[in-house]
């Protein structure tokens, strides 16, 4: 009877070992599949951004400095998106979005630039991409959150061990970006 108990033992303790393994593997790749969704969304919009600083050039007194702070803020985020750098990723966005939250702030000061059909279409695409991104965002910190829990608790966690599965960084923006954005800087 006891040469039946230990192989089923052994039996079990496997088929539960390789059942966590797969859970977890299925969770790191939930987290690599909610970064691609963000990629695939930051990219768009870093391709629709210089068309938004072109048409606003058009406009010879719009500001430039608020320009210049888009074009420098949307380099930050392709190289830290390029480097997978979540941390540096989210700062250089908080500096894209206030950036672009700037140009359609002066923009009200604009009213040929405001009725520009360009700049409207462009305006609603970055809206709708700024907003897909949020909801990303929040997906890809949701699959961060469960992986980083799995592999913490036990036993899995000692399987995520033996096969390195490791903690994934959480996209967190600045606490300046989360704040209201000062309508008076804008204009002054």
């Amino acid at each position: 009877m006891s040469t039946l108990i230990f192989p089923g033992v052994v039996a079990i303790l496997l088929i539960y070992g390789i059942s966590l393994y797969n859970h977890l593997v299925n969770v790191k790749h939930a987290v690599a599949k909610a970064w691609a969704n963000i990629d695939v969304l930051l990219k768009q919009r870093h391709d629709e951004l210089p068309k938004l600083v072109e048409v606003c050039k058009q406009y010879k007194q719009f500001e430039q400095g608020t320009l210049q702070k888009v074009i420098e803020a949307r380099s930050q985020v392709h190289d830290a998106r390029e480097r997978q750098d979540i941390p540096a990723l989210g700062q250089a966005e908080g500096m894209l979005r206030a950036g672009v939250g700037g140009i359609f702030a002066v923009a009200e000061a604009y009213p040929e630039l405001k009725a520009n059909e360009n700049f409207m279409q462009l305006q609603n695409r970055i809206t709708s991409l700024e907003n897909g991104i949020a909801d990303r965002r929040e997906f890809y910190n949701d699959s961060v959150n469960i992986n980083n829990v799995q592999i913490e608790v036990f036993p899995a966690s000692i399987i995520a061990r033996m096969f390195g599965f490791e903690e994934k960084p959480l996209l967190e923006f600045s606490s300046a970006e989360k704040a209201d954005v000062d309508m008076k800087k804008l204009f002054d």
